[in-house]
């Protein structure tokens, strides 16, 4: 979906982000119905090798510290420089954290460990699990896919014609958390609606939405061009 830029009116695209939050959240309700028999698809199939290579890859679009190369390149190549970075660093770490913040809210088995022939609500150990650091207990949400989809919309935002690309990368990334078996189709959806109430209240008509707006529009090459008496 193509997403207004940050030149819109500010309530119409937060108001779009929340009912994307919003959708994205009911679906993943939804899909629990379908985690487990997904799950089991899953573990039976295998990939053609250039297509599981590609999934495999997309990965770095949801890992942090590729993430941090990916705003260093649009630092360097945007004729904004560092303007960019705080909107691509506040959507998708802040949406990564968020979502990393929830796995200490529910404990759920990744796919990986957990009976893929019992019952869905089998997966869940309940609220506030003890800080026991056990990782295969912290199936939801999914903070990698919340980290792709957060950039995804950062990307998007400061550069619409790019929607269409940064989107597949981003399905592509929360395609590789259901394959490795670390997420069921619901965390990752759980994941995504995070990232876009992140935007949300980024985008906002709050101080911060102006400051980011305003570094953004701001054209560094204009002290270079004829002066106004020459």
């Amino acid at each position: 979906m193509n997403l207004p830029s940050p030149s819109d009116t500010p309530w119409r695209t937060s108001t779009l982000l929340v009912v994307m939050a919003l959708t994205l959240a009911a679906l993943s309700a939804a899909a629990l119905r379908v985690d487990m028999p997904l799950a089991r698809l899953q573990d039976s199939i295998d990939p053609p090798g250039d297509l599981s290579r590609l999934i495999v890859l997309s990965e770095a679009f949801a890992y942090g510290g590729t993430v941090v190369l990916i705003v260093l390149a649009a630092v360097t190549l945007d004729p904004r420089g560092w303007r960019v970075a705080p909107r691509l660093l506040l959507l998708a770490y802040g949406s990564g954290v968020i979502a990393n913040m929830g796995k200490l809210l529910l404990a759920r088995t990744r796919p990986r460990e957990a009976d893929l022939d019992g019952s869905v609500l089998g997966t869940f150990g309940g609220w506030f699990p003890p800080l026991t650091g056990n990782e295969n207990m912290q199936s939801f949400p999914s903070g990698h896919t919340a980290t792709a989809v957060g950039l995804a919309i950062a990307l998007t935002m400061l550069y619409p014609r790019g929607w269409w690309l940064f989107g597949i990368l981003a399905i592509l990334a929360a395609t590789q958390r259901i394959d490795s078996q670390a997420h069921y189709l619901s965390d990752v959806l759980a994941g995504a609606a995070i990232s876009f109430l992140v935007a949300a209240i980024v985008t906002a008509p709050t101080p911060l939405a102006r400051w980011l707006q305003h570094i953004e529009q701001q054209n560094p090459l204009a002290s270079f061009g004829p002066r106004p008496d020459a």
